[in-house]
């Protein structure tokens, strides 16, 4: 699927130094970024749950240890 993509002039110096960073063309650097932060989030989403999890089955005890 086709797609433009349109930055402003800052978007696109931040892409460009992106890909001479890592010698690649900003087509790549782009779905990189996006390929990256997609594993980024489902991975917060994931320790976020845990978190909780872990707060609800160790509320009687962080509760003592925060006294």
């Amino acid at each position: 699927m086709a797609m433009t993509l349109r930055l402003n002039a800052d978007d696109e110096q931040a892409l460009a130094a992106l890909a001479a960073a890592d010698g690649i063309s900003k087509h790549e650097a782009t779905v990189r970024a996006i390929r990256e932060a997609a594993v980024r989030r489902g991975h917060e989403a994931r320790v976020r749950e845990l978190s909780g999890q872990g707060r609800e089955r160790y509320a009687d005890l962080l509760d003592r240890l925060g006294r």
